[in-house]
């Protein structure tokens, strides 16, 4: 089984994350991970912290020698900002600083210090903060090169921002992801748009969502089951998804389109080339019939509501007085969608590693890789 927790605050020492599940025998690449810690810092509308911090992932344990060992991964990425919040994020003494009391709509913060009976909103901020979506990158890095090794790769797009969104389905995915583009856009014409949309939220004080999509390349029919509703593709990722800060909704493949469609638009229809190999013309299932994967790519879709911290406050209450207030200010970004989409990629591999292990086992890299071959040749 594949599985991690993450630990850490905003502006605590560092974030943490322990990984177990990894088999052995697999090489890390560091650096290759670093390079998604960074994309998930970049993006045009970012706020000021991304000019304070430059994370890169430490592997603390289960790496001997750039090779798993088969035990838990522990990584650390810490946090430059600690030096300048030690009196007020110290785990010993006295507090420094103001309390927290105006919450912020579209927050954690007012339900949070009633469920944990907290009177200062940063007790809840700092955990509940994007922040934590650093560690998951560094998590999801590994997943990644698990899945490489085995032949799979997962590529993402910003398609919207703000209600700037890019003309027609693109389904050249060699110009998705790593790409030069500030917002992970393959638009140039469009990108500018969203940039001066973002640059106009910006001069309001206000903030903006939008949409990204994730693609799944090169993996194998059969991952996930139809047989229980917890063992669904479709459910796990949609869940994962989900988890992540801001997200409110997340559709697969035509996703919420079917409604516009009859039967006879909607199915992907089955066809045998002349080496008697199955394809598929259209893929509006996402790559998932039935909970699992069909062997066309998996396509999933996300969108990320405006960031809750403006700087024009909305109105709130404050939790201290019982008074009405603006809500409280936090340095934030103007725009977080293309970090959001490299968050996403992370927890879309992790989701595809669990099941990718969950059908062939995991002990070891070489196993691992005979056992896939075996049920290629199979199917």
């Amino acid at each position: 089984m594949f599985r991690f927790l993450t630990a850490g605050e905003s502006h605590g020492q560092c974030l943490t994350a322990i990984v177990e599940g990894m088999p052995a025998g697999l090489t890390i690449d560091v650096d290759e991970i670093n390079k998604d810690m960074a994309r998930r810092q970049q993006g045009y509308g970012r706020g000021g912290r991304m000019l304070i911090e430059t994370d890169k992932m430490e592997i603390l344990s289960g790496v001997r020698f750039g090779e798993t060992m088969g035990d838990p991964v522990t990584v650390k990425i810490a946090n430059k900002d600690w030096e300048n919040w030690t009196g007020r994020m110290s785990v010993s003494g006295k507090p420094e600083g103001p309390v927290v009391t105006a919450a912020r709509p579209g927050h954690a913060d007012l339900t949070g210090i009633k469920k944990y009976d907290r009177n200062d909103i940063r007790d809840i901020l700092e955990r509940s903060s994007a922040r934590e979506t650093a560690a998951r990158v560094a998590v999801g890095g590994l997943a990644k090169q698990l899945l490489k090794a085995c032949g799979m790769k997962i590529v993402s797009q910003v398609t919207n921002i703000g209600g700037i969104q890019i003309d027609g389905a693109n389904t050249a995915y060699d110009t998705w992801g790593n790409n030069p583009s500030d917002l992970n856009c393959y638009d140039d014409a469009i990108e500018e748009k969203m940039k001066e949309k973002i640059r106009q939220a910006k001069t309001d004080g206000d903030t903006l969502g939008g949409i990204f999509e994730i693609a799944v390349l090169g993996v194998m029919p059969g991952l996930g089951s139809h047989i229980q509703w917890d063992r669904r593709l479709d459910a796990r990722l949609s869940g994962a998804l989900m988890s992540i800060q801001a997200i409110k909704g997340v559709e697969i493949g035509a996703g919420f389109e079917y409604a516009n469609l009859p039967g006879s638009l909607a199915h992907d229809e089955i066809f045998l080339d002349e080496s008697q190999h199955v394809y598929r013309k259209t893929n509006h299932a996402g790559g998932i019939e039935g909970g699992m994967s069909n062997g066309e790519a998996i396509v999933v879709r996300a969108v990320m509501k405006p960031i809750p911290t403006l700087m024009k406050p909305l109105r709130s209450i404050d939790i201290k007085s019982k008074e009405a207030v603006l809500a409280c200010k936090e340095r934030s970004d103007v725009c977080a969608v293309s970090a959001a989409s490299v968050v996403g990629e992370a927890m879309t591999a992790i989701v595809v590693a669990q099941a990718l292990l969950e059908k062939f086992g995991g002990d070891s890299i070489g196993d691992l890789k005979a056992a896939i071959a075996h049920y290629q040749k199979r199917i």
